[in-house]
């Protein structure tokens, strides 16, 4: 059955280049009979709609779909928030399936008293709606955006638990405050971030640290709590 499919489809090429004529046809040759796009399948999307999507491709049924390359349908598609990239397979004679790869949305960031949603590629999403609601952690301070992800990574990277984190705070000499869910505050030093991240891990877990407010962590070899 395969081979028979394969005949089949050399055999329309075969057609259609014998009958294909560049000198009147555009790009994407629309008027010849064989291979113009009819389906379009989109796959693996969550956060986009899926009306979105296709209101951005709509242009693509019609064409033909062995002039058609991946570029031409990013181009598309390349103002869709939360998009990451996508991954395009022909299956012919007719039907494109787009594979959707989406960011994921980390964090609520407060710039110039509106809000934006910071997906994990940094890029800003303003929230519109009044009644949004989230269980996303808050991040504040000039610039923060674009340091917050390489920090968020290392938290990730080193096992703190980001779930408890209430809200960030970016301070302009390269540091950050973390506020737990619980009220406490952390406050991790400017330099050897790492191993900071490191430590805290380590003294969250003791039953003697969850009774202090604060845990200054900003002088070398030195722990202070309140």
């Amino acid at each position: 059955m395969r081979t028979l499919y394969r005949i089949i489809l050399l055999f329309l090429i075969f057609v259609f280049l014998s009958t294909f004529n560049p000198k009147k046809s555009d790009i994407f040759p629309s008027q010849n009979i064989f291979f113009q796009i009819k389906n379009i399948e989109i796959i693996n999307n969550n956060l986009i709609n899926q009306d979105v999507i296709n209101k951005k491709v709509s242009q693509i049924y019609g064409k033909n779909i062995l002039f058609l390359k991946k570029t031409d349908i990013e181009d598309f598609l390349k103002k869709i928030d939360f998009l990451e990239k996508i991954e395009v397979r022909k299956k012919y004679p007719d039907t494109l399936i787009i594979k959707i790869y989406e960011t994921t949305p980390v964090a609520v960031i407060f710039k110039k008293k509106k809000r934006y949603l910071l997906d994990s590629s940094s890029n800003l999403i303003i929230i519109e709606e009044d009644d949004f609601k989230d269980n996303f952690p808050n991040v504040y301070g000039k610039n923060a955006e674009i340091y917050f992800i390489n920090f968020f990574n290392q938290l990730k990277k080193n096992n703190f638990p980001t779930n408890k984190i209430k809200n960030f705070y970016y301070f302009q000499i390269g540091r950050w405050d973390l506020e737990l869910q619980n009220n406490q505050l952390i406050k991790l030093p400017s330099d050897k971030t790492v191993q900071a991240i490191q430590q805290i891990v380590e003294l969250l877990d003791r039953d003697d640290m969850k009774k202090y407010n604060t845990i200054d962590l900003r002088m070398s070899d030195k722990i202070i709590v309140e």
